[in-house]
């Protein structure tokens, strides 16, 4: 047999993790034995997300691919192990305190974080942002230092790039008052022109980031505990710094290279040809570390094109890398931000259309050809949503008007039918429209998990995988591949064919529904459906009969489940307003039966931690008290956030509150096929973030604006405007028709947006069906909704006094009142918390917990 040869593999990060991927993936370890050097203790992991670490993600989260990755033979991983040296000579590398042979080796070290030379930069209290383990000790400090200042901890990120406003997320996220200060005149300079970087400043500091342009860091100084205390700047002027982070670029890490004598670039990192090998025929280099076609590649993308050029390299092909897209799409500080192309318009003749709304706090830039007909590049801040339909345009014609594709109402995206097949879909991995279709019609994918799967496309950062489905399923038409509709295997009809069946024929029952519409016994698909269907046209209490069999875990106990097996309290505040009875009331429950608070985004206030046996009687004090459920566990009317309007304000010009609760009351308990969630702002300052709900209502001097299709989540929108000073009775009526066409209309878990772009015609056609009835409808979508307001009855209210439905809230079969023995808690800020699982360990250990003054205790 021919022996295997040795591949050295010196990094453990994600362009790492991929290059060694590609290479199983290509069978390679049968030939080769893949040794991985990584100076961190965890497997590779996804450094683009290291912010989520400070919403109490767990760090294994991160963790990249399939763990079995290195269980295979053939393939070793060796965690927390520097490489000292590579002896190119005996083709040999030093780390662990011995020697690794290698045949080929490549070189994916990375970069690492740049402190500048500020006087002070080295005192405790300090970080870089870079690593796990930098933002768990930056994470740690924060804490501590707030519980032994006993105050607000003030934090100063130095550097206003991508890096910069991660670090300042991570910062607000722990509740520290957070500084950005950027040497240059705007944020993120590298990625947005001036006008960009005023429009992202400008909605960071509405979220109480403040923000220091044109400023340079002159010194640090400690205070008496000889810890970070303050900062100068060079003018002169301090500002108080409990913790700073230096976020100001990365350097490669070239050093290895430089002291095995290997051809560096002037201004660092390892020259590499198109193969990605360098001046040494055995040696390749990739990623931030590669200076590959006359530049050095910040991004993961370019990074793992030239992992897969390696891999092929390996395996004897021909692969080249002759450059990469540089289009980068991020949410920083909740805020998306995109650029592709020549965002900075450097193409000679080239033109820019710019549309701004400061007040919305969007800007949008496409960069046209001197005929405004090809797109060169664009940048999008505040309202990334066209970045997956311009990007893949690039040198395209966008048609004979560009500001279509900018303006909040739009014309109609591309079609996936649309795109050239050399149109780049998926950046992170290279993968084209024409590689969907080929997965489609050659390798016989037959759904997006399936062509995921062949082509990795979306399979990293995710922001293509609704162009990608959109390109799926026109190639499949065109194949003449039915694309099926259907609900599920157990009703061959969309849900709002399933809701009119129900809705003309008077079904009350699940039973009598997949009986004469159906077949088997039902899902975990339709079963859900069918319940909020007979809920929403009044069909029973959502615990009368089968239809408790029919809810799924928040539905089926009213309450919302947590990650320890207890459940959240959500009552009902319309407006978010509250009387201090009221407010008492809500404080004696929590502290009665030990409930952790918190105020919600929605102007609630939840109650975490209460067991289920606990629920009615939490729920008999809270109803006693005047309050309601709050549907926070169903898809239905969540909240309607308002501001306090003309009632207090000195801006407002309409009674945005008294309209907020009005609207909450009138749509409570209403369900629908996904949550819906409302916004009054009193003014155009917005506060109540009317533009990024399902329905915001803006106030104006003559009455009020209507906007539709803003949403939250994994591809945030912004609302559209509807429709423009209405009176208080037509804006009612409006939003009456517009939520019950949606609630009639729309797919399973479908959001008021996705479903505005699946209707034909688009918003227009539901304007014309809601302002002008069009469809002649409208008296019966406003029936429906006054039958809803005149039946509603509160779910929590009608379960106290059915003894039947209060049997189902039990902790055991045979010991109902008998609480959870296995629930271990955690006091953090005066609260209690689950225990994590080396908390869980360490008490079941028998043991105190050696841990910041944390006490640990069951129930």
């Amino acid at each position: 047999m021919t022996p295997k040869k040795k591949l050295a593999v010196v990094g453990a990060g994600m362009v790492a993790h991929r290059l060694v991927e590609a290479l199983v993936e290509r069978g390679a370890d049968e030939d080769w034995d893949i040794e991985v050097f990584g100076d961190e203790t965890r497997p590779p992991y996804d450094r683009v997300a290291l912010t989520s670490f400070f919403s109490d993600r767990d760090p294994e989260d991160l963790l990249l691919g399939d763990g079995g990755l290195w269980r295979r033979p053939g393939v070793r991983l060796y965690r927390g192990s520097i490489v000292s040296r590579i002896d190119r000579e005996a083709r040999q590398v030093h780390a662990r305190g011995t020697t690794f042979d290698y045949d080929q080796l490549v070189l994916a070290t990375g970069s690492y974080a740049t402190v500048p030379p500020v006087e002070g930069s080295d005192l405790p209290g300090t970080f870089v942002y870079r690593t796990v383990d930098d933002v768990a000790e930056l994470r740690a400090w924060v804490i501590d230092r707030e519980a032994a200042l006993g105050r607000r901890v003030s934090g100063v990120v130095v550097g206003g790039g991508l890096l910069g406003l991660g670090a300042a997320g991570a910062l607000t996220a722990l509740g520290a008052d957070t500084t950005v200060v950027e040497f240059a005149d705007w944020l993120m300079p590298l990625q947005v022109d001036r006008a960009g970087g005023a429009a992202l400043r400008r909605i960071i500091e509405q979220m109480g980031v403040t923000v220091r342009t044109s400023t340079a860091t002159s010194k640090l100084r400690a205070g008496r505990d000889g810890k970070i205390a303050r900062m100068q700047f060079a003018d002169g002027e301090r500002v108080r710094a409990d913790v700073v982070v230096f976020a100001t670029g990365v350097r490669p890490r070239d050093e290895l290279a430089r002291e095995a004598g290997l051809e560096l670039a002037d201004r660092g990192g390892v020259v590499a040809d198109e193969g990605c090998r360098t001046s040494d025929e055995s040696i390749y280099a990739i990623g931030e570390v590669a200076h590959v076609a006359g530049r050095l590649w910040g991004l993961v993308g370019p990074g793992y094109t030239m992992a897969e050029v390696v891999a092929d390299r390996l395996l004897g092909g021909t692969a080249a890398f002759r450059g990469a897209d540089l289009s980068t799409k991020l949410k920083l500080l909740g805020v998306d931000v995109a650029s592709f192309g020549d965002a900075f318009a450097s193409a000679i003749g080239s033109l820019e259309v710019v549309y701004a709304d400061p007040t919305a706090g969007v800007y949008k830039k496409l960069v046209m050809s001197d005929d405004a007909k090809t797109l060169l590049g664009g940048m999008l801040v505040g309202d990334a949503s066209a970045y997956t339909n311009l990007r893949p345009m690039l040198g395209r014609t966008l048609g004979s008007d560009p500001t279509g594709w900018l303006l909040p109402e739009g014309i109609e995206a591309p079609s996936g039918s649309g795109l050239p097949d050399e149109a780049n879909v998926c950046s992170c991995n290279g993968v084209s429209a024409g590689a969907i279709r080929c997965a489609v019609t050659e390798q016989g994918c037959t759904d997006l998990a399936g062509v995921k799967a062949c082509t990795r496309a979306g399979t990293s950062c995710g922001s293509c995988v609704a162009l990608v489905k959109k390109l799926v399923d026109t190639q499949l038409s065109e194949a003449g591949i039915e694309v099926s509709t259907a609900l599920c295997e157990h009703f061959a009809f969309t849900r709002a064919q399933l809701f009119d069946i129900v809705r003309v024929s008077q079904i009350s029952t699940f039973t009598e529904l997949v009986k004469q519409h159906g077949s088997g016994r039902g899902c975990d698909i339709c079963r859900p459906v069918a319940a909020s269907i007979l809920s929403t046209l009044g069909k029973g209490h959502v615990l009368d009969g089968e239809n408790a069999a029919l809810q799924d875990t928040n539905d089926h106990v009213m309450a919302n489940l947590q990650k320890d097996g207890t459940y959240s309290v959500v009552p009902r505040i319309p407006g978010g307003e509250v009387t201090p009875a009221g407010l008492i009331a809500i404080g004696q429950v929590a502290s009665d039966f030990g409930l952790y608070t918190k105020i919600t985004g929605g102007q609630r206030i939840d109650l975490f931690g209460a067991r289920i046996e606990q629920l009615p009687e939490i729920w008999r004090r809270l109803v006693r008290a005047g309050f309601e459920s709050g549907h926070a566990y169903g898809k239905s009317l969540r909240t309607v956030k308002s501001c306090v309007g003309q009632s207090w304000c000195r801006y407002g010009v309409q009674d945005s509150t008294s309209l907020a609760i009005d609207l909450e009351l009138r749509y409570r308990g209403l369900r629908s096929p996904h949550k819906i969630k409302l916004g009054v702002s009193g003014c155009a300052r917005e506060c109540a973030e009317a533009r990024s709900k399902d329905v915001g209502v803006i106030a104006t001097d003559n009455g009020w604006n209507m906007y539709v299709g803003g949403n939250g989540g994994f591809t945030p929108r912004h609302a559209q405007l509807f429709a423009e000073d209405l009176s208080t009775n037509e804006l009612v009526r409006a939003i009456d028709r517009f939520l019950m066409y949606y609630i009639r209309t729309a797919d399973r878990l479908q959001r008021t947006a996705p479903w505005l772009e699946s209707i034909e015609g688009g918003i227009d056609a539901v304007r014309a069906v809601v302002l002008d009835d069009s469809l002649g409808i409208g008296a019966d979508l406003d029936a429906a909704v006054a039958e809803h307001v005149d039946s509603y009855k509160d779910e929590w209210a009608a379960t106290l006094a059915d003894d039947r439905k209060l049997e189902r809230f039990a902790s055991f079969v045979n010991a109902p009142q008998t609480p959870d023995p296995d629930l271990v808690y955690v006091q953090e800020r005066g609260q209690r918390r689950p225990a994590d699982e080396a908390e869980r360990a360490v008490l079941i250990a028998g043991s105190h917990l050696p841990v910041r003054e944390k006490e640990v205790g069951h129930v």
